[in-house]
């Protein structure tokens, strides 16, 4: 009797520490993003902003609109990493609903870039890019995954229309 006692106060334990994580987790996802323009997100370490730098490995973005579910943007990048090429594999746009999406072409004015490989501290851009998203209210996150290993630097960049 004392054994299944304790075995049911274990698994109502359980299922109310899981529930517990399982209601945090869904809180996390459902925080709003930030609501600071793109003027306050000039870090310590690139300038204007928005942009990023990840070990010598900038990216700036600039000229940011919305036009229906297509985000079009300007990226420029300059490395003096050892990363050895900027692509358009590095970058995905995630919207408002946490819906990432890849760089398209298939709408008017879009274009991608062929992998540039980098040599020294080179600029490479500006050029323009677009994604398709499925929920056009900002603040985007655009994702970038820079080619500096297998487990290095993943960097987020809150972007908003200019």
């Amino acid at each position: 009797m004392t054994r299944r006692l304790l075995t049911s106060l274990g698994v109502t334990a359980g299922l109310i520490v899981a529930a517990l994580v399982a209601g945090g987790a869904y809180m996390a996802l459902k925080a709003p993003l930030s609501t600071q323009p793109n003027s306050n997100l000039t870090p310590e370490n690139c300038a204007p902003g928005p942009c990023a730098n990840v070990k010598g490995y900038t990216i700036w973005i600039s000229n940011v609109r919305v036009q229906n579910d297509v985000v079009r943007m300007t990226v420029k990048f300059q490395n003096s990493s050892a990363a050895t090429h900027a692509s358009p594999e590095d970058l995905q746009l995630i919207d408002a609903g946490r819906r990432s999406s890849i760089p398209i072409t298939d709408a008017a004015g879009c274009k991608s870039f062929a992998r540039h490989e980098f040599s020294s501290s080179e600029l490479y851009g500006p050029i323009d890019i677009c994604f398709r998203v499925t929920n056009s209210n900002p603040p985007f996150i655009l994702h970038w995954t820079p080619d500096l290993g297998a487990f290095c630097c993943e960097k987020d960049i809150t972007i908003w229309p200019t």
